[in-house]
């Protein structure tokens, strides 16, 4: 090893190290981002920004704004002009470039009409050459529910319940109760439920089993904006409306509908009450969405799920006499379930609940008979267009059950079943079967293997076995046949030929003489 004089080889290799970590890239620069996050309720426009440092001008660099993909950027900016068309998806029409400050390293993004799903990270990354640095933001969007209702629904075994409904909240907020003193009460149910327009509705159930409890408040709090909603209600005025005291009745028995009839839940105020000023509301398990809503005279359209819009109607007939039918055409199998009836006022509700039954029956069945590698036999039963799934069942000539080999039951994309089950047949007693395909509400379609179609085909199967060795048979004594007749032929005409020969022989003799 050579040492310098006063230096070591490996502290001039260190200090060398140390000279490249600390250059500084000729176009070295940082990007920095807000400290805090930037908050947007929905509805409005958000401002997205990010600083170049040292401070210079960012007009001839490429600005890159993106979620977690830099190939699917949010907003493109290179040489001056955003680069058109590559914007991603959901962003397209609502973004835009900020002029402003580029000139000392500061870009801006703009995105217009702030949607619950633009809530999160962005990135802002800025490139010269093949030099590249990035900062993140993060963007919290939030928007305030609408106030509070409290609909008290009983009296009932359990007590009164109240429920505490509001709609339009991001994100999911947090809710509680209070009694009159401050004091928490624990609620007996909550649920969030997230909807097409990626706002929060919220449901949540008190039971309050006291008679004493006077005044009850609802707070809906969303922890971004800390802003709460409030609704009290003073319960003993809400239990002495003429609602409380009423009863709503629906079937008693749940509603058996085929899948593509109309369904018809019917509810009815007891005692006989003018239902024509009360809101009445047809729910599945959650207050929103609604499968329908008459209210004012008319039908609410903007608390409708989707799937059910178009395909409700009501009929009003008896509205006087507190009767209403809603009707539900073109049944589907995701139809059937629970639903609940509700007649309210003044926050005040009664309800019923009735069952709905959605059945299809399917096609006739097919059964095939197919012969297995080892020559055993098995029959295979095929249906399709069941719902609910069927019970399957074969059964011999004589009534009896069969187990089946094997049953596989497949969903279609309208939910509805298909049906394949296998038998073995082991004897000849299980030939003339039958395959039967049930739904729990008593229909049935069956079909039959008959016994003289699988003799006559059990026969056609055997025939050859039978028959080629008789031909064989036939064609060997044709053959042995023909070869004895060839040999007693060939003998005759030898007898012939000699008795000829001897009369020549004679006939010389005597010309000899």
């Amino acid at each position: 090893m050579v040492d310098f004089p006063g230096y070591s080889l490996s502290g001039v290799a260190a200090s060398f190290l140390f000279v490249l970590l600390t250059m500084k890239h000729p176009d070295d620069f940082r990007v920095v981002g807000p400290a805090l996050p930037i908050l947007a309720n929905v509805g409005e426009d958000a401002l997205l920004t990010c600083r170049l440092l040292p401070k210079r001008t960012t007009a001839r660099m490429e600005v890159r704004w993106y979620r977690s993909d830099p190939d699917t950027p949010v907003m493109l900016y290179r040489d001056g002009a955003e680069v058109p068309g590559l914007a991603m998806e959901g962003y397209r029409g609502r973004v835009e470039w900020m002029e402003d400050s580029t000139e000392e390293g500061s870009v801006a993004l703009k995105i217009r009409q702030v949607q619950p799903g633009d809530d999160g990270q962005y990135w802002c990354r800025i490139q010269e050459g093949d030099y590249w640095r990035e900062a993140s933001v993060l963007l919290q969007v939030a928007a305030l529910g609408s106030s509070p209702n409290i609909h008290v629904e009983g009296p009932g075994e359990e007590g009164v319940q109240l429920v505490c409904t509001s709609r339009g909240w991001f994100p999911e907020p947090e809710v509680y109760w209070e009694g009159i003193r401050g004091e928490k009460l624990m609620s007996l149910s909550e649920n969030h439920v997230y909807g097409e327009d990626g706002l929060f509705s919220v449901e949540d159930t008190l039971v309050v089993r006291n008679d004493s409890v006077e005044t009850i408040s609802c707070f809906i709090y969303n922890r971004g904006l800390r802003e709460p909603q409030e609704a009290t209600i003073a319960l003993p005025e809400k239990l002495q409306t003429e609602l409380a005291s009423s009863r709503v009745i629906g079937p008693s028995q749940a509603i058996p509908v085929r899948v593509g009839e109309t369904i018809e839940l019917t509810c009815q105020l007891s005692p006989q009450t003018d239902a024509q000023s009360l809101e009445v509301r047809w729910l599945r398990a959650r207050y929103y969405p609604v499968v329908h809503v008459y209210t004012n005279g008319a039908h609410e359209a903007g608390e409708q799920m989707a799937e059910y819009r178009g395909r409700t109607s009501l009929v009003t007939d008896a509205i006087h006499e507190g009767k209403l039918t809603l009707q539900i055409h073109n049944a589907r199998t995701s139809d059937e379930g629970q639903y609940r009836c509700l007649f309210g006022k003044d926050g005040v509700y009664q309800e019923a609940r009735v069952d709905v039954q959605v059945m299809a029956v399917g096609s006739t069945p097919q059964i095939t008979r197919e012969v297995l590698k080892d020559g055993g036999t098995q029959l295979r039963c095929t249906s399709d267009g069941w719902f609910p799934r069927p019970h399957v069942q074969w059964r011999d000539r004589d009534g009896r059950t069969l187990p089946s080999f094997s049953e596989a039951f497949r969903q279609g994309s309208q939910e509805l079943f298909q049906v394949e089950t296998l038998l073995l047949v082991t004897n000849g007693s299980m030939v003339n079967v039958t395959c039967s395909i049930s739904l729990p509400l008593g229909e049935e379609k069956t079909a039959r293997f008959p016994l003289s179609d699988s003799r006559i085909a059990l026969l056609w199967m055997t025939l050859p076995v039978l028959v080629l060795p008789l031909a064989m048979a036939v064609d060997l004594i044709k053959v042995k046949r023909r070869t004895k007749d060839q040999k007693h032929n060939g003998n005759r005409e030898n007898d012939r030929n000699g008795e000829s020969q001897r009369r020549r022989l004679s006939s010389d003799d005597e010309r000899l003489r």
